[in-house]
């Protein structure tokens, strides 16, 4: 399987964007910190996190091959299945059956949400941010509109509620705020 660094190195070559390098870190950390709460493996489920967006600053405009792009860019590395299905399963070109697609799919909305949640707070630190205060504002339609909240809640199909998955994320996001400028 493609190493951490080697992926890495395929972010920074294709995004130039670093508001959109946070975010594929953001999804990185959560996955991570998922992977261990479903006792999944760790790493590939990171990797997904990290490579999902990779084909975004080609895609924006034209999100009907969002995820197609990086299955290409991705042709001849070394890449599970499982990573390339969650690719494609998270802007929903294919049906979320396996655990990591479902899971990457609610990861990649709740991350924005978070960062929005972290910035709009008096003191702008992801260490001063709790449950209760992400809680508060995923209740806020109008606060990170763009944060699809029906695709977070999308996590309780795997039987995860949704204040845990939350708690999850926050915690994982947390140990890399420096990454993260948070």
């Amino acid at each position: 399987m493609i190493k951490r660094d080697e992926a890495l190195e395929l972010v920074k070559k294709n995004v130039d964007n670093v508001n959109l390098i946070k975010h594929m870190l953001a999804c990185e950390s959560c996955m991570r910190g998922l992977a261990k709460h479903f006792n999944q493996n760790e790493e590939e489920w990171a990797l997904a996190g990290l490579l999902h967006d990779l084909d975004y600053r080609e895609t924006a405009k034209e999100p009907q091959k969002h995820g197609y792009i990086t299955l290409e860019i991705l042709k001849g590395c070394d890449v599970t299945e499982d990573i390339l299905d969650a690719i494609l399963a998270h802007p929903g070109h294919k049906e979320r059956k396996k655990l990591i697609e479902k899971v990457l799919y609610s990861v990649d909305p709740l991350t924005g949400l978070i960062v929005a949640a972290t910035l709009m707070h008096p003191e702008k630190k992801i260490e001063k941010i709790d449950l209760d205060f992400i809680l508060r504002r995923f209740k806020e339609k109008r606060f990170a509109a763009g944060a699809n909240r029906e695709q977070i809640q999308m996590i309780e199909e795997t039987g995860l509620k949704l204040e845990d998955f939350i708690q999850i994320c926050l915690d994982s996001m947390k140990s890399i705020a420096g990454d993260l400028g948070l």
